[in-house]
C-alpha cells in the first residue's frame, strides 16, 4: 500500500484524498485547524459521492489518517501533496521542511495553479524531486493533471510523477519545462481576457459571451481539444483548416497586439504530424459523424442538467 502524505484539508486536498484513497493508498491528511480536521471524514465523504456520481469508483479499500503536524507521516511517505494557500512565502516555507524531513526518494509536489516550482524551490539541488502536480477543480472527478518540472527536476522523478497520478486515475501530462500558468491556465486566461475586452468593447454583454461559451464552444471542448476542434470543422484536416483560417486567426489576434500570430509550415507540418499519430487522414469523416451523434447526446443530458439547476 502506498504511503500518499496530503498538506491541507481544503476543497483541493479532500478532493485528492478521497482520490487516492479510493485507489487503495494510505493517506495521512495533515491540517492544524482542529475544525478543519475534525471535517476531513465527512468532506471525504462528499467527494466519495461525487466520484461515484462520475462513475470514476474503485472502491479499493484505502486507509485514512489525519494528524495536526507532519510529526513522522513522512517516514516512508512515496508522495506528499502540498495543497496550502497560494502564498509564496508559505509554499517556500513548507517545501524546506518536506525537502530536509523526508526520504531521498519521496516526490514532493505542490497543486498550485501558478506558482513554478523553482519559485517555491530556488536551489536548483534541492529541485530533483520537486514538481507542479496542477490539478483541474474539483480533481476528484475531472481527473486531469498537468505536472511541470523545474529546471533541476530529474527525468525519472518526472516519470514516477507520472506513474503515481495515472495508477491513482488521473491522466497525468507531463510538461517539458515550467511555465508561469501552465497549459491549462494559459489557455483558459488566453479565452478570458478575450471576453473581457469583448465586454469592455460593448460588442457583447457578460450574458451574451457565457451564452457563445456554453451553447456553441463548450460541447464541442467538451469532446475534442482545440486542435481536433478545428480539424473536425474543416474537410482536410489540420493543414486545410491552417490553409482556409489562419489568415484571418493572424489579423485578430495581431490587432490585439499579439505576437507570434502567424502560423508557419513548419509549426503546421508539426501539428499535422501530431495529429496524424493520433487520427489517420482517411478516419477524420468518421470521427465528425462520430462527433455529431455526441454532441447531440451531450447536449440533451446537459440541458437536463440546466433545467433542473434551475428548478424546472
Amino acid at each position: 500500500m502506498r504511503n500518499t502524505v496530503i498538506l491541507g484539508a481544503g476543497a483541493i486536498g479532500l478532493s485528492f484524498a478521497a482520490v487516492f484513497l479510493d485507489s487503495g493508498d494510505a493517506v495521512t491528511v495533515i491540517e492544524p485547524d482542529p475544525a478543519r480536521r475534525d471535517a476531513i471524514p465527512a468532506g471525504i465523504e462528499a467527494q466519495a459521492r461525487a466520484i461515484e456520481e462520475a462513475g470514476l469508483k474503485r472502491n479499493r479499500g484505502g486507509r485514512l489518517t489525519s494528524a495536526a503536524s507532519l510529526g513522522d507521516a513522512l517516514a516512508g511517505a512515496a508522495l506528499v501533496i502540498e495543497c496550502g494557500p497560494e502564498d509564496l512565502a508559505f509554499k517556500q516555507a513548507v517545501f524546506r521542511q518536506l525537502i530536509d524531513g523526508s526520504e531521498a526518494d519521496t516526490l514532493i509536489v505542490t497543486a498550485s495553479s501558478a506558482l513554478p516550482v523553482s519559485w517555491i524551490v530556488p536551489d536548483r539541488a534541492d529541485q530533483a524531486r520537486c514538481l507542479v502536480a496542477h490539478p483541474v477543480n474539483p480533481p476528484a472527478v475531472l481527473r486531469l493533471i498537468e505536472l511541470a518540472p523545474a529546471p533541476g527536476t530529474t527525468p525519472a522523478a518526472m516519470r514516477r510523477a507520472k506513474t503515481c497520478f495515472d495508477e491513482a486515475g488521473f491522466e497525468a501530462v507531463p510538461l517539458s519545462r515550467e511555465i508561469e500558468g501552465f497549459v491549462l491556465n494559459r489557455l483558459q486566461g488566453a479565452v478570458l481576457r478575450e471576453a473581457y475586452r469583448l465586454v469592455e468593447e460593448g460588442v457583447v454583454d457578460v450574458a451574451g459571451v457565457e451564452t457563445v461559451v456554453r451553447l456553441g464552444l463548450g460541447p464541442r471542448w467538451a469532446l475534442s481539444g482545440p486542435f481536433e476542434t478545428a480539424e473536425l470543422n474543416t474537410p482536410g484536416g489540420i493543414r486545410a483548416h491552417a490553409a482556409r483560417m489562419g489568415s484571418a486567426y493572424r489579423s485578430m489576434g495581431e490587432a490585439r497586439g499579439e505576437t507570434r500570430c502567424r502560423w508557419s509550415e513548419e509549426l503546421v507540418d508539426m501539428v499535422d504530424g501530431q495529429r496524424r499519430a493520433v487520427l489517420a487522414l482517411e478516419d477524420l469523416p468518421a470521427r465528425a459523424a462520430w462527433r455529431v451523434r455526441a454532441v447531440a447526446r451531450l447536449v440533451a443530458f446537459r440541458d437536463s442538467l440546466y433545467r433542473s439547476g434551475h428548478g424546472d
